[in-house]
């Protein structure tokens, strides 16, 4: 089976990322997307004890690279997979910084309040995007890492999952969590560049 590791969103999507708003991570500012309009906006589910935890740093370049383009990225920290973010709001950027990725590791994009994407209480901006966006992979992971219900095809599968959006606030598209920054990177450059020929 081949894997695909980004998927388009649908053309005919109704609404923004604009209509939802979530809390940072230390519970004091509320923030409503709308303030990010004009700017393409990349939402991640990230985890502090994952595989994929190296992908922070990798972030954190993203973020520094592609800001002067307008990106902005934003960072949801998720227990639903492999319970892999099992700490409070307050343990996670210490946990980020000393033990995984450690090293003194600061993550410079905004991350918000721990919470679901997957199930019957996922933030409603990860119903939106979910339903924005196929999933590029068929295959739903194995059954006991699933803690959800109910369970839906257009799920999220791990953590690490991308979703571009756009900067009118639709999303564009969505990556298997295990695709590399540098290949998100490359697909990130080559949407904006249409944003430059006119």
């Amino acid at each position: 089976m081949e894997l695909v590791v980004k998927m388009d969103c649908y053309k005919d999507v109704k609404g923004t990322i604009y209509d939802y708003d979530a809390f940072t991570l230390n519970g004091k500012e509320h923030i409503q997307f709308k303030q990010y309009a004009g700017k393409h906006v990349l939402f991640v589910n990230v985890a502090t004890y994952c595989g994929l935890t190296a992908q922070y740093p990798e972030l954190n370049a993203l973020q520094e690279e592609l800001k002067p383009f307008g990106l902005v990225v934003l960072g949801f920290p998720c227990n639903q997979f492999g319970k892999q973010e099992p700490g409070e709001n307050s343990e996670i950027l210490p946990g980020l910084k000393y033990v995984r990725p450690g090293g003194g590791y600061v993550p410079n994009f905004q991350l918000f309040e721990k919470g679901d994407v997957n199930g019957e209480t996922e933030q409603k901006v990860f119903t939106f995007l979910k339903q924005s966006c196929p999933h590029p992979s068929e295959i739903m992971g194995s059954i006991k890492h699933i803690s959800w219900e109910p369970i839906m095809v257009r799920d999220i599968r791990w953590n690490f999952e991308k979703f571009l959006v756009g900067p009118d606030g639709i999303p564009v598209m969505r990556w298997f969590h295990r695709t590399p920054v540098s290949t998100v990177k490359t697909d990130i450059l080559a949407y904006m560049k249409q944003f430059k020929t006119k």
